[in-house]
């Protein structure tokens, strides 16, 4: 069974997510990074970047790779998750030759996905893998259903994930998304899950609920031995 980790509030759970990061990279300083975006994780990538001054092996030969991206949008457009990782961190950290993203304007989306799931493959499995929660109890763009993807693909966008505050200044939404899939993420060799905030609660108590359901694809965790859950007061009800 998992057990949350937790902390005072989202800065105490960045700066412990921060910590996790690198405990892992200097275990395995060639490891493969599978990073979520979002405003949860955000101050995690910066923390992490701040290391590098102190530490700059820290990061020399890792590789890191998005989970997800919204489809239709310019790799460019600050809502795109690209572009949050790599202004946060890749940038930062100089990793931009060993990063590799979904392309939101790919004009083939059924051969991005083959491409990444091919560089996956190549590069994989993870070995450090970074998600958020959905309200709906997503991971990247994993909806609920009667069934889930193993790996790689065009996902249909839920109400909760097209309501994120990462589009709310965007007139028209993104109509679908690119993900990367549930066997992907469980063949993770570590994950860190991070859920912070009171709007979470009733996302986190079904995460740990101990009922394993495609419809909250979340708790599937439950069946992967190596789940680190770092969460705030106000997210644990």
């Amino acid at each position: 069974m998992i057990k949350p980790q937790v902390f005072a509030d989202h800065d105490a759970v960045s700066q412990r997510a921060a910590q996790w990061l690198v405990e892992g990279l200097r275990e395995k300083p060639n490891a493969l990074l599978c990073l979520a975006t979002g405003a949860t994780p955000v101050q995690t990538y910066q923390r992490l970047a701040e290391r590098r001054a102190a530490e700059p092996a820290l990061i020399s030969r890792c590789h890191v790779l998005n989970l997800d991206e919204w489809g239709s949008l310019a790799m460019d457009d600050p809502a795109a998750c690209g572009y949050s990782l790599r202004t946060t961190l890749v940038a930062p950290l100089g990793l931009a030759d060993r990063y590799l993203e979904f392309d939101g304007q790919a004009v083939d989306p059924q051969a991005e996905c083959a491409r990444v799931g091919g560089w996956l493959k190549l590069h994989g499995p993870i070995d450090l893998c970074v998600l958020g929660l959905g309200l709906n109890g997503h991971l990247g763009f994993n909806e609920p259903a009667e069934s889930l993807q193993p790996h790689a693909h065009v996902a249909e966008l839920s109400q909760a994930s097209l309501a994120h505050a990462m589009l709310r200044e965007r007139a028209v939404r993104p109509s679908y998304g690119f993900t990367l899939g549930m066997a992907d993420l469980m063949q993770s060799r570590r994950v860190m899950l991070l859920v912070t905030g009171a709007a979470k609660q009733e996302s986190l108590r079904r995460t740990l609920s101990g009922r394993i359901t495609t419809q909250f694809p979340a708790s599937l965790l439950q069946l992967h031995p190596d789940v680190t859950l770092l969460c705030d007061k106000a997210a644990l009800s």
